[in-house]
């Protein structure tokens, strides 16, 4: 059988499925992984500019860093890989996105049910107050940073830096989806970053059907992951969904 046609009738004969997203679904709209020839982290020291210590001394050098990012992240769209993620949960069969990115493209293709592991860049979070108010090309344009407008504070994403710990609540809801899932696609992640990296071995340690969409091998590739497909997200998602049918 061909191989996007078996896996399009697991997808369709599953009873809950769930996908597990890092930075390679998003590279085909333009946005870098951090590490990397192309990545910030090869023009800035994340120990510096992305670790939470960093910003509490010297907010000013953190937002220069952020501008950047913030340059990137506005104008990338959703690519297709995104836009078939979208379709699958408006069809009933995707449950739950996971995933490590920060980009909320997920939400913009349509996703409803989206764990942000790391948080979300389109968000500014006051660490004094907690107050969250949505990105705005001339909140972060404010130099030498964006302070909240209650207590005066420095403003930063509403993303984990180094040094700070995954929130409780997302770790559980994470695993519990991992623990749910009979089906999970893992799409364009290194696999190396934890604890995130650990939820694919949870879904499979449950059971799941692990199907791995990648451009390299991965840590997950040759022990837990049943179908390999080495391509780009994008190609190998619609052809997949082509199967589907809508």
């Amino acid at each position: 059988m061909n191989l996007y046609k078996e896996i399009a009738e697991i997808i369709k004969n599953s009873n809950y499925v769930v996908a597990f997203t890092g930075a390679g679904i998003s590279v085909e709209s333009g946005i870098p992984p951090f590490r990397g020839a192309q990545g910030l982290w090869s023009k800035y020291d994340p120990m510096e500019v992305a670790h939470i210590e960093s910003f509490l001394k010297n907010p000013t050098k953190v937002w220069e860093m952020l501008r950047e990012m913030f340059e990137v992240v506005f104008k990338a769209k959703p690519n297709p890989a995104h836009i078939v993620l979208g379709k699958l949960e408006k069809l009933g069969y995707l449950k739950a996105v996971i995933t490590q990115n920060i980009d909320g493209l997920h939400q913009l293709a349509g996703n409803t049910n989206v764990i942000e592991y790391h948080g979300n860049c389109r968000w500014l979070l006051c660490l004094k107050c907690g107050k969250k108010e949505p990105v705005k090309k001339e909140l972060i344009e404010n130099l030498p940073y964006p302070i909240c407008k209650d207590c005066k504070n420095p403003l930063k994403p509403d993303v984990i830096f180094f040094g700070e710990s995954i929130p409780f609540e997302i770790m559980q809801k994470a695993e519990n989806e991992a623990k749910s899932c009979d089906v999970m696609l893992i799409i364009g992640t290194s696999g190396i970053v934890y604890p995130a990296a650990g939820l694919p071995y949870i879904a499979k340690s449950n059971n799941a059907i692990i199907v791995e969409i990648n451009l390299e091998e991965t840590p997950y590739t040759q022990s837990i992951t049943d179908y390999f497909l080495k391509d780009k997200a994008s190609e190998t998602l619609s052809k997949i969904f082509h199967y589907i049918g809508s």
